[in-house]
């Protein structure tokens, strides 16, 4: 089966790893986020330290370390974690990214760019404080 829209792994990570961190009263390590969320530790650590770079996170090492938000849950959207990850969501009118359609206009409407939007002003209004 397939699926005409899907989040990458890597964006799944980021996204549940945040939430998830965002609701801990503790420190979550790699493979405490790992274990949750049913991702390797290894594509964990890479997603996690993306978003130590981006500053949505702090790291600890050693046997009480783990990651720490650095801004309040309200001050983080889903996009701003998509993004990190993913680069610029854009918003397009053509599925296949092309300029001229060889059918002159497209099969599907303006369907592609009502859902691009869509999903990008969903993410841009949601905040991890939404799920806490």
């Amino acid at each position: 089966m397939s699926n005409i829209i899907a989040l990458t792994e890597a964006a799944s990570i980021g996204l549940h790893g945040m939430v998830l961190i965002a609701r801990s009263d503790v420190v979550l390590n790699v493979s405490k986020i790992s274990d949750f969320i049913g991702s390797s530790r290894h594509h964990v650590a890479k997603i996690m330290q993306r978003l130590s770079k981006a500053g949505f996170v702090s790291s600890n090492r050693g046997p009480s370390g783990g990651f720490v938000l650095k801004k309040l849950p309200g001050e983080i959207t889903l996009l701003d974690i998509y993004e990190a990850i993913e680069g610029p969501l854009a918003v397009q009118t053509c599925p296949l990214n092309r300029d001229v359609c060889p059918f002159g206009e497209c099969l599907l409407g303006d369907l592609s760019l009502r859902v691009s939007r869509q999903i990008k002003d969903y993410l841009g209004s949601h905040t991890l404080q939404d799920y806490l």
